[in-house]
């Protein structure tokens, strides 16, 4: 008997998948792209069992759930391309997903979900994560959802994505909103703890858990540190997030790896910090902070690389 981990190719999703064969747990991993799976999970070929999945194709997961004891759910777009919307994979495919574990009796489920996530939020993004975990909620699944703040780690998207930003502007550097928003970063090493321990810990069922870091970060203070970590410095001027939204507009309806996108200049709006952080009250746990060792990887963020990111979306291993 197996886990399922969904979105398994992704930032989350395979590193949960790596913690789990380290336990000896089965896994199956779910995957969509088949080519970003081969570069982030082919080390684990002959441990798992990697198989073909979409949570947008409703008739596709019943099979997907034969000899299955837990599913861990990670897939969400934090970006909507094409017919890829925030409704049709974050909220529509944790419905499908759900309603396919109830009708195969696969009972247990942990669903990622995401720090200030509500069914009536103004970001269509935050929305549609709410709105996935209240049917989560309302489901007889034995569900346990965690809520990370901005997850930091060798493949995130957010942290990478200011750290590339800093490799192409010399000398100056914009600071979005006056660098006012507030976040409290926590680790992949850390959230993927609290997911694992949770699939064996029957008292988080049917709780929420929220994640954060040790610290929380004001926006600027995270740059700062970025620019440490790189070992650079720049100037900070002032780019209200007003001004950037249609240059962020073009940006991302024309670069396949645009390194801001209208979404995140949404959420800067509201601060992304947790009420109450789950590491420390009921896991027991030290939450890793974001300095020293644990962002020098944003080190590799070279020109070079920046530009394939930006215009071929290449994936970060």
């Amino acid at each position: 008997m197996a886990i399922l981990v969904t979105g398994a190719a992704g930032f989350v999703g395979n590193n949960t998948v790596r913690r789990l064969v380290a336990q000896g747990k089965q896994v199956r991993a779910m995957v969509r792209n088949a080519d970003k799976a081969s570069l982030r999970l082919k080390d684990l070929e002959n441990k798992i069992e990697i198989v073909s999945g979409d949570v947008t194709e409703r008739s596709t997961l019943p099979p997907l759930m034969r000899d299955i004891t837990a599913i861990v759910h990670t897939v969400a777009i934090p970006m909507e391309r094409g017919d890829a919307t925030y409704d049709e994979v974050n909220y529509q495919g944790t419905i499908n997903l759900v309603d396919a574990a109830e009708a195969e009796g696969v009972m247990r489920f942990i669903n990622v979900s995401q720090n200030g996530a509500t069914p009536d939020h103004f970001s269509r993004f935050l929305r549609s994560k709410g709105r996935a975990q209240e049917y989560v909620a309302t489901s007889k699944l034995q569900w346990t959802a965690v809520r990370p703040s901005a997850i930091f780690g060798q493949q995130d998207e957010f942290f990478n994505s200011i750290s590339r930003l800093v490799s192409l502007t010399p000398l100056i550097f914009p600071n979005i909103g006056g660098g006012k928003a507030t976040f409290q970063p926590v680790h992949i090493d850390d959230v993927v703890e609290a997911i694992v321990r949770s699939l064996d810990d029957a008292g988080t069922i049917g709780k929420e858990f929220e994640l954060g870091g040790p610290e929380v970060l004001t926006l600027e203070e995270i740059e700062k540190r970025i620019f440490k970590a790189m070992g650079t410095s720049r100037a900070l001027f002032p780019a209200p997030a007003g001004l950037l939204k249609l240059p962020v507009i073009i940006m991302q309806s024309t670069l396949p790896g645009a390194p801001v996108n209208t979404t995140l200049l949404e959420l800067l709006k509201v601060p992304n910090v947790v009420k109450e952080n789950a590491l420390v009250t009921y896991f027991k746990m030290t939450p890793k902070p974001f300095s020293g060792d644990n962002i020098t990887y944003l080190k590799q963020n070279t020109p070079g690389i920046a530009l394939k990111k930006m215009f071929t979306n290449a994936t970060v291993t």
